[in-house]
């Protein structure tokens, strides 16, 4: 079962891998979206230390950085590492 909490920004690790896959016109999209709607799905990361690893929803990540937000809502996941 995933455990939702809300984390700060500045607390979760985006892999090198996972940001060359960035599209700016998608984060843009959604910014518009969650000022309108809200953000209506967490991202998923899963624990590193004191860090969060990003496992899923880097545009939805970025688009709350776009938004000037300092936290985001995000499931805790048990991922295996890459």
């Amino acid at each position: 079962m995933m455990k939702k909490q809300v984390v700060a920004i500045q607390d979760v690790y985006i892999p090198v891998q996972r940001r060359q896959t960035l599209d700016r016109q998608k984060v843009e999209a959604l910014a518009e979206s969650m000022l309108a709607k809200g953000q209506e799905a967490p991202i998923l990361v899963r624990p590193d230390g004191k860090r969060f690893v990003l496992v899923e929803g880097l545009h939805r990540l970025e688009a709350c950085k776009a938004l000037g937000e300092t936290t985001v809502p995000v499931y805790l996941v048990q991922a295996r590492k890459h």
